[in-house]
C-alpha cells in the first residue's frame, strides 16, 4: 500500500530533474508513434499476466496466491516508472508542449499532464488487477470504487508539490519583482521550502482526510470509547474520523497531525467490526504512542535531513562521474555540455538516493517507531494481551503472511514476539526506547556532518577549490586525448571566464574553439557577452561583441542568444534595439523569465531616459 507513495515521488524526481531539449532527437511523428507502441505494450503484457493469475488462482495451483498477486503489481508498477522514464527522458514528451503559452508561463500544469499519464498507467494495472483481488478476497468493492480508492490512497503525495510548484508559478507571472528576486536565489529557494514545508506539516491533514472521503464517526458506543479512552490518555484531537480505506474493508488505524488543532484518530469500518472492545483501546493505546513519542515530528525531521543529504552529496558523486574516466565518457561522450544524458545522470542519482535513503533509513526509524508505539501500551494498560490479540487477528484476516515485514513495518510475528518478550521481561521495554533515542542522536549528529560538508562544497572555499580541481583536471585531460575537439576549448574558456575570471585566458580560448569551428552559436555567443558585460573595462569591446551576437543569431535562434544580442545592442548606446530585442528572447522563453524580464526593464528605462516619449 505504502509503495505506491514511493512510485510516485520516484516520478516526481524524475519529472523534475528532466530538461527538455531544444532540439529533439526523433520527429513528432516517430514519438507519438513510439509512445502509442508502449502503451499498448504495457497494456497487452499487464493483462496477460493478471489473466494467467486469475487461472491459477481458480484453478488452486498457486502455493501463495496474495504474494503472487503483490509480486505481480509491484512488477508492473516498476515497469509503469520505467515506460514513464522512457516518455520522458527518450521520446522527450514534455520538449513538444513547452512552446505552447500556457505550459511555458504555468510549468505546472504541464507536469500535471504528465503526472496524470502515470495514474492512467496504474490504472491499467488496477483495471487488469480487479478480477484477481475479489478471487482472493471476495469483497464487493465494484472497479470503480477499487480504482477511486487506489487513486485517493496515493495521489494526497502530490498535494505539497503541486502547492509549492504552483505558488512558485503563480509568483513569476506577478509584476512584483521583489518575490521573484526572492525565488530566484539558493538562499531564497532553500527558506521557501522550509517555510513552506513547515506550514504544510500542520494544515496538510485537513486536505488529505478530506481528499480520502473521511467523516465524523458517528455517535455511538465506539466513538464514545474511543473519546473516553483518549482523555485519559491525555491526548489532544481535532476529530476522531471514520477511514473509508478500501471500501472500509482494511483492518487499520492511523494518527496524523502534528498540533491538536489539525489532528485526526482515523479508524475503519473493518478495526471496529472486528476487534473487541478490549482491543479497540490496545489499538488507540499504539496510535497514542506516536503521539507521545512525537514520531509524526519526527518524520518531519527525517524528510529534511533527506533534502540535507541530497543536497550535501550530490556534488560529490558528480565529481565522481566526472573524474572516473569510463562513467564521464559514458555521460557525455566527446560533449561535455551535453544535457541530455546529464540531465539522465542526475534523476537517476537523485532517484537512487531517494529510494536508498527512505528503504534503509526512513524505514528503519518507521519498523522501531512501530515497534515503540506497540509498547507505549505498557504506559496506559496493565498489559500488552489485547494488543497482541488484534495483531493476531489482523494477520489472520489479512491478505499476507503474518511472518512477512516490509520496508516500513516488522511483520505481524515479529511484533507479537517482541509484545511477548516484553510480558516476560519488562527491561524489553526501556531496551527498545533506548535503541530509538541513540539512533535519533546518531542520526542528528551525521545529519550536522553532512550538513557542514554540503554548506563547505556549495559554499565554502574548500568546495570551490574542490570543483576548480576537478573541473580543470578533466578538461586538460580531455584536450590532450582530442585536440581537435571545439567543445572542449568552448568549456575551458566558459571556465577561465566564469569560475575563475582569467579573461585574457577565456578570450583565447574561445579563439581556439572559433578556429576548429567557426559557426558554433554557443562561442560566439559567450565570447559576445565576454565583451559586452567584462568586469575588467580592458577586455570590453562593444563593437565586436555587436558583431559577434548578430552571427550567433544568424546561426540559432534562441532567447539566450538573443538575451546576448540585447545587451550588446544595450551597451553599444541602441536602446531602442535592445528593447526590441529583448522583448523577441522573452516571447520565446522557457524559463528563467525572470532574467529577461530584469533585461528588458533595465533597457526600457536606458530608453526612457535618452528620450522620454520612448516606450
Amino acid at each position: 500500500m505504502f509503495g505506491n507513495f514511493l512510485y510516485f515521488i520516484v516520478v516526481l524526481l524524475i519529472y523534475s530533474t528532466y530538461q527538455p531539449s531544444e532540439e529533439t532527437g526523433i520527429s513528432s511523428g516517430e514519438a507519438i508513434s513510439f509512445f502509442t507502441g508502449l502503451v499498448f505494450f504495457f497494456y497487452w503484457t499487464t493483462r496477460h499476466s493478471f489473466k494467467k493469475l486469475e487461472k491459477d488462482i481458480a484453478a488452486g495451483n498457486i502455493f501463495n496466491p496474495n504474494q503472487r498477486f503483490d509480486t505481480l503489481v509491484t512488477r508492473q508498477s516498476i515497469m509503469a516508472v520505467v515506460i514513464f522514464s522512457i516518455n520522458i527522458y527518450v521520446l522527450d514528451l514534455p520538449s513538444y508542449f513547452t512552446s505552447t503559452t500556457v505550459f511555458r508561463e504555468i510549468p505546472t500544469l504541464l507536469a500535471l499532464c504528465f503526472i496524470a499519464l502515470f495514474i492512467f498507467y496504474l490504472c491499467i494495472i488496477w483495471d487488469s488487477a480487479y478480477t484477481s483481488q475479489r478471487l482472493l478476497h471476495g469483497d464487493g468493492m465494484s472497479l470503480k470504487e477499487y480504482i477511486r480508492s487506489n487513486i485517493s490512497f496515493s495521489v494526497p503525495v502530490f498535494i505539497p508539490w503541486m502547492l509549492l510548484s504552483g505558488i512558485a508559478d503563480i509568483v513569476n507571472l506577478l509584476p512584483f519583482e521583489f518575490p521573484k528576486t526572492i525565488l530566484s536565489s539558493p538562499a531564497g529557494q532553500a527558506g521557501y521550502f522550509l517555510i513552506f514545508l513547515l506550514v504544510l506539516a500542520f494544515f496538510a491533514p485537513v486536505l488529505i482526510q478530506r481528499f480520502w472521503g473521511c467523516k465524523p464517526l458517528a455517535d455511538g458506543i465506539f466513538r464514545t470509547r474511543i473519546e473516553s479512552f483518549l482523555k485519559n490518555a491525555n491526548v489532544e484531537y481535532a476529530e476522531i474520523l471514520n477511514w473509508p480505506l478500501f471500501g472500509g474493508r482494511m483492518i487499520t488505524a492511523g494518527v496524523m497531525g502534528i498540533v491538536k488543532k489539525f489532528r485526526y484518530i482515523l479508524v475503519t469500518p473493518a478495526l471496529l467490526r472486528y476487534l473487541s472492545p478490549e482491543e479497540l483501546d490496545a489499538v488507540m493505546a499504539h496510535e497514542t504512542g506516536h503521539v507521545k513519542k512525537y514520531h509524526l515530528v519526527l518524520y518531519l525531521f527525517f524528510f529534511i535531513g533527506f533534502m540535507l543529504l541530497s543536497y550535501s552529496v550530490f556534488n560529490l558523486i558528480i565529481f565522481a562521474v566526472i573524474y572516473i574516466e569510463p562513467v564521464y565518457h559514458m555521460t557525455f561522450g566527446s560533449d561535455p555540455t551535453g544535457t541530455d544524458m546529464f540531465s539522465m545522470v542526475f534523476s537517476i542519482i537523485d532517484v537512487a538516493v531517494f529510494i536508498i535513503y527512505f528503504r534503509f533509513i526512513f524505514g528503519y526509524f518507521m519498523r522501531n517507531f512501530e515497534r515503540q508505539a506497540d509498547i507505549f501500551v505498557y504506559e496506559l494498560l496493565d498489559n500488552a494481551t489485547p494488543l497482541i490479540s488484534s495483531l493476531e487477528k489482523i494477520g489472520a484476516a489479512g491478505s499476507h503472511s503474518p511472518d512477512k515485514p516490509n520496508w516500513h513495518h516488522f511483520s505481524i510475528s515479529q511484533r507479537v514476539g517482541y509484545l511477548k518478550k516484553c510480558e516476560a521481561d519488562r527491561s524489553w521495554i526501556e531496551r527498545h526506547n533506548k535503541k530509538v533515542k541513540k539512533s535519533i542522536l546518531i542520526y542528528t549528529f551525521l545529519m550536522i556532518v553532512i550538513g557542514g560538508i554540503g554548506y563547505n562544497l556549495n559554499y565554502g572555499e574548500a568546495g570551490k577549490k574542490l570543483s576548480r580541481h576537478f573541473f580543470e583536471t578533466v578538461i586538460t585531460r580531455e584536450i590532450e586525448k582530442t585536440p581537435d575537439n571545439p567543445i572542449l576549448y568552448r568549456e575551458l574558456g566558459d571556465y577561465y571566464y566564469i569560475t575563475i575570471k582569467k579573461y585574457r585566458k577565456a578570450i583565447e580560448s574561445y579563439e581556439k574553439s572559433l578556429l576548429l569551428e567557426p559557426d558554433n552559436p554557443e562561442v560566439l555567443n559567450n565570447m559576445a557577452w565576454l565583451y559586452a558585460t567584462c568586469e575588467d573595462d580592458y577586455f570590453r569591446n562593444p563593437e565586436r561583441a555587436l558583431t559577434l551576437a548578430k552571427k550567433a543569431l544568424m546561426l540559432k535562434k534562441a532567447p539566450h542568444i538573443l538575451d546576448t544580442l540585447a545587451e550588446s545592442y544595450f551597451v553599444n548606446q541602441q536602446y531602442e534595439m535592445a528593447v526590441m530585442t529583448e522583448r523577441r528572447a522573452l516571447e520565446i522563453a522557457g524559463k528563467d523569465r525572470f532574467h529577461y524580464q530584469k533585461q528588458l526593464k533595465k533597457y526600457r528605462e536606458a530608453l526612457n531616459s535618452q528620450s522620454p516619449n520612448s516606450i
